[in-house]
């Protein structure tokens, strides 16, 4: 008789199926630059300081500084200042977008340079238990940069655990008020354990955090935000290559997984319906996949116009690109948005970003 365990076939880790998955796929859309960026995917992942401004700690940026740390985000905003006033001198028939892209430098996250692949200290409380900096992807803030919060806005993050990205939209100081949302409650605590450790009872008065399906958000409030952040759920490219623990690519997990664009197109949806016409949309994802990024942002706004007679216009953001291109590696062939590659010199993202506007 066979032997018995020749009946179940071998395990294979999610992480490897994931890998299998991404070569398969990755070297078709990425071409040359896939072996680059599965190096950077499969090592370890860089980190931003973002600086907390509620925080009274004393002298954390000039401890950046002392380490050879630079704020990304100001040394962007020198770069658009610079740009603007070319502009002006030579008076040229250029689109003035760079200056446009305005960057909030109220955000302040600092990165070592290029290159160099040492990590920060771990976050430390002041007086009242406020932690100085929140560690990060620094490309994950480039949504929130792209957002573009102006002073009194409504906004809304309606996938916000574990909460990195609405704790940036609150260091703007720009927020008239915040709606964070997530339909795990487990993230959602992680959310509120985020926002305590990081801010101010005052400031979290003008948070709101919900536990809804995103996908059921028009039908609780239609058209009230001035800025969306729809930071979908993704397949996680870093962490299905690295972790086998909570993995998308796990076999119990097929179906789930074969269901992830339409899960993002619908929150995407959910996304553009709560967005006031005129407001602004930003949609994310931390995965390569042209499945899950510009064609969910070609279907939402077919959909868009045809069901809902809502005209939705996607901006140009190479001007943005422009700006951070000293600190991200960013693929230079994206059909709409602007994707972030991991890259050994530079081992931030993936990341995929892409800025909607309601007509």
């Amino acid at each position: 008789s066979p032997h018995p365990q020749a009946t179940t076939a071998p395990r294979i880790p999610p992480t490897r199926l994931a890998l299998h998955h991404f070569d398969v796929n990755y070297s078709l859309q990425l071409k040359d630059l896939w072996p680059s960026v599965r190096v950077g995917l499969l090592c370890e992942q860089k980190y931003g300081a973002l600086l907390n401004n509620f925080s009274s700690a004393d002298h954390v940026a000039q401890e950046l500084e002392l380490l050879d740390a630079t704020d990304f985000v100001s040394e962007a905003a020198r770069k658009a200042q610079e740009v603007t006033e070319a502009e002006v001198v030579t008076q040229a028939e250029m689109p003035p977008q760079l200056g446009a892209a305005s960057i909030c430098t109220n955000i302040k996250c600092y990165t070592f340079p290029r290159g160099d692949i040492r990590r920060f200290r771990p976050a430390r409380p002041d007086a009242l238990g406020l932690l100085d900096y929140y560690l990060l992807d620094a490309a994950s803030l480039l949504p929130v940069l792209a957002l573009n919060i102006q002073k009194d806005d409504c906004v809304l993050d309606l996938c916000a655990a574990p909460g990195g990205k609405a704790l940036a939209l609150l260091q703007t100081g720009l927020c008239g008020h915040l709606a964070a949302n997530d339909v795990s409650v487990s993230r959602t605590k992680r959310l509120c354990q985020v926002l305590r450790s990081y801010v101010p009872r005052e400031i979290r008065e003008a948070v709101t955090v919900t536990s809804h399906d995103g996908r059921d958000w028009q039908q609780l409030e239609g058209a009230t935000f001035h800025k969306v952040l729809v930071d979908v759920p993704c397949t996680t490219d870093r962490h299905s290559v690295m972790e086998n623990d909570n993995n998308i690519f796990h076999k119990m997990r097929t179906k789930e997984r074969q269901m992830l664009p339409m899960l993002q197109l619908q929150l995407l949806m959910a996304g553009i319906l709560a967005t006031k016409p005129g407001g602004e949309l930003v949609y994310s994802t931390c995965s390569l996949s042209s499945l899950q990024n510009e064609y969910v942002i070609e279907r939402a706004a077919e959909i868009a116009q045809s069901q809902f007679n809502i005209g939705v216009r996607v901006e140009d953001l190479s001007p943005f690109r422009m700006l951070f291109q000293d600190t991200f590696s960013f693929f230079p062939d994206c059909r709409l948005g602007e994707l972030v590659l991991p890259h050994l010199t530079a081992n931030f993202g993936p990341l995929y970003f892409c800025k909607l506007r309601r007509l």
